[in-house]
């Protein structure tokens, strides 16, 4: 699994933090970061979940 970002879309609401903060940051300047763009199978389904919730649909992942 890889995690895409629109960042043209993305308004860092921090959903994805929220919900998978080992995953996605979202800095002071309202930046959202990825840290682990290709996360381990013991955290995909929480991405997954992440990247459903995020309210822009600014996020995907590949499988």
């Amino acid at each position: 699994m890889k995690i895409k970002v629109d960042y043209l879309v993305c308004e860092a609401n921090a959903v994805c933090m929220g919900l998978a903060p080992d995953v996605f940051e979202v800095d002071d300047e309202d930046n959202l970061h990825v840290l682990l763009p290709e996360p381990p199978p013991e955290m995909q389904d929480r991405v997954r979940h992440a990247v459903r919730s995020c309210p822009k649909a600014a996020l995907s992942v590949e499988d």
